[in-house]
């Protein structure tokens, strides 16, 4: 799918990564920056969001019906060939194939149609993600921040039902990452964050 088709004609490119190649992936494919935000728990962001260019490299191709078809134990293998995916191969890979599978069969595989299909509100668009396997509160609102600040998806009351991640000029999550520097923003907040909650 091309660049730029997927969120309203503005052509956005993701700076997620430190990776061109990656990055370009995950502003030219919807399906591989969901599958970034899937992976990203407990093993460094970027890393994260690499993840599905390492997939594709290895199996040639990043769609729903490819992933949700793909023997399962052989996918698990695509995640434990170095450089891993992710540092719990097994149960990711089973979380990736499953939110492929809600794709093909509730979607039609269009991974778009999430927050496309029916003109959906905010609060509607956070529902639908947090139907998604793996996909809990704070990750969905992420995501959807991350539709409306990067993306250019304006659903109605997108910024309320995404809070705290919506907020303008915050530096909270992948959602506020433009260049190196926010992304260095991001990861002190983050950093920062955690050392609150152990303290």
């Amino acid at each position: 799918m091309p660049a730029g088709q997927w969120h309203n004609g503005r052509m956005t490119t993701l700076h997620l990564t430190n990776d061109a190649a990656a990055d370009t992936l995950l502003s030219e494919n919807p399906f591989a920056l969901l599958v970034g935000m899937l992976l990203d728990q407990q093993i460094a962001m970027e890393t994260a969001f690499v993840g599905p260019a390492k997939i594709q490299a290895r199996i040639g191709a990043l769609d729903p019906a490819t992933i949700a078809g793909y023997d399962a134990d052989a996918f698990v293998e695509v995640f434990r060939q170095s450089p891993a995916v992710h540092r719990f191969p097994g149960s990711m890979a089973k979380r990736v194939q499953e939110v492929s599978e809600v794709i093909v069969n509730t979607w039609n595989g269009d991974t778009t149609a999430i927050w496309t299909a029916g003109s959906p509100s905010g609060p509607e668009i956070l529902r639908r993600l947090k139907a998604l396997p793996g996909f809990g509160e704070q990750k969905a609102k992420i995501f959807l921040a991350l539709l409306g600040k990067r993306l250019g998806v304006d659903a109605a009351g997108w910024r309320e039902a995404s809070a705290p991640y919506g907020e303008d000029g915050a530096f909270r999550s992948v959602a506020d990452i433009v260049d190196p520097e926010s992304l260095t923003r991001v990861r002190e907040t983050k950093r920062a964050a955690k050392a609150a909650a152990k303290a």
